[in-house]
């Protein structure tokens, strides 16, 4: 007998991108950008840096099991109880807690080709069945995605907005595929960019709904610039959340982290700030790549992904921009190998992204 199941053997691991510091030693560079994960360029708030650093004085406590305080503002914000409430290591630590506690030993899942690795990683690990959907046009096709939920179908997988693509299903798209989801299939509906999307009037904001069989993902760690602390929060019926308390690991979010997103909960200022930056960088770095004649994807999240026709051109663009200190994402390992992926930055860092990607654009 194996120790490894091959599911497990067969997984690639996933793999982040290049931190600023690992470039500054590869290239001995001074000034490095990192346009790569998706991080707010406006860093955290204030108010959830102080939180956080007031309870350092008491970190040999354990965190609250429960995160009471940070589940009880997040039901107040969003007008639920907070038994619909749960906490999490960032919402890849819900997602795992979701297949732990609910997929059986015949329990299929279903999602579309290419969408998040994070998401991508954990259903491969799950052991069960997995029915990737093939795209429409590089967005989700929900009409497929409905076609191929069976009787074994027990998760269906939907991050809206999409990453890497940065599109969104649309009202009418998502009040079409519920109407045919059985109430025995669970559907995690990822909404860790609803921030930077719910202006698009046909935005479909999962907390209209109020569906029994869906669980909504969201994270502190974009808008609100809290991405190395690990919060992440689901809504869902009150018997999913009472089930998933159960089987999630009872110490996390640490108690820094739930003092940080309390605090950041109530910085509108910082997330207004954040979410008007996104929308002019976005608007600047798709007008500007566009100008350079590559096809850029509509973007509704904190980033624009565009199109590097040709072999390998993408990851030899992406490795031209790393030799001068700008960091961005190639999408290979996401199965998009002739796209790049770039985050919306501070006005200066996406000059200085354009200007670069003029100038090596000679080079591939």
């Amino acid at each position: 007998m194996a120790l490894v199941p091959q599911n497990i053997k067969d997984l690639e691991p996933y793999k982040a991108g290049l931190s600023i510091e690992e470039v500054r030693r590869r290239f001995g560079l001074e000034r490095i950008i990192k346009l790569a994960s998706n991080e707010n360029p406006l860093g955290p708030s204030p108010r959830a840096v102080a939180a956080a650093a007031a309870t350092l004085a008491d970190s040999h406590r354990y965190p609250d099991p429960s995160s009471r305080a940070l589940r009880a503002a997040l039901a107040s914000r969003f007008e639920l109880k907070t038994d619909n409430v749960v906490t999490g290591a960032g919402s890849e630590g819900i997602m795992s807690a979701i297949m732990r506690t609910f997929l059986l030993a015949d329990d299929e899942i279903v999602s579309a080709e290419n969408t998040f690795v994070g998401f991508k990683v954990l259903a491969m690990a799950s052991g069960r069945k997995v029915h990737w959907v093939p795209r429409r046009n590089r967005r989700y096709d929900l009409e497929r995605l409905a076609d191929a939920v069976g009787d074994y179908t027990k998760i269906i997988y939907i991050a809206n907005p999409d990453n890497p693509t940065g599109s969104y299903v649309t009202i009418e798209e998502f009040e079409k595929f519920m109407a045919r989801v059985p109430s025995r299939a669970l559907v995690i509906l990822d909404e860790a960019y609803f921030e930077f999307a719910q202006a698009y009037h046909n935005y479909p904001d999962s907390m209209w709904y109020r569906f029994d069989n869906v669980i909504t993902l969201r994270t502190f760690s974009k808008a609100h610039g809290l991405a190395g602390m690990r919060v992440g929060y689901g809504f869902a019926h009150g018997e999913l959340i009472a089930n998933l308390l159960k089987v999630k690991l009872p110490f996390e979010p640490s108690t820094a982290a739930q003092a940080a997103a309390l605090a950041a909960l109530d910085d509108h200022e910082h997330l207004t700030r954040t979410i008007e930056l996104t929308r002019t960088g976005r608007e600047y770095l798709r007008a500007q790549i566009g100008d350079l004649g590559f096809e850029t994807l509509p973007p509704a999240a904190n980033f624009v992904t565009f199109v590097v026709p040709g072999d390998n051109r993408a990851d030899r663009l992406c490795e031209a921009l790393l030799r001068r200190g700008v960091i961005v994402r190639p999408l290979r390992a996401f199965g998009w190998p002739d796209m790049v992926r770039v985050t919306v930055g501070l006005q200066e860092e996406n000059e200085l992204f354009v200007q670069t990607l003029r100038e090596v654009m000679s080079e591939v």
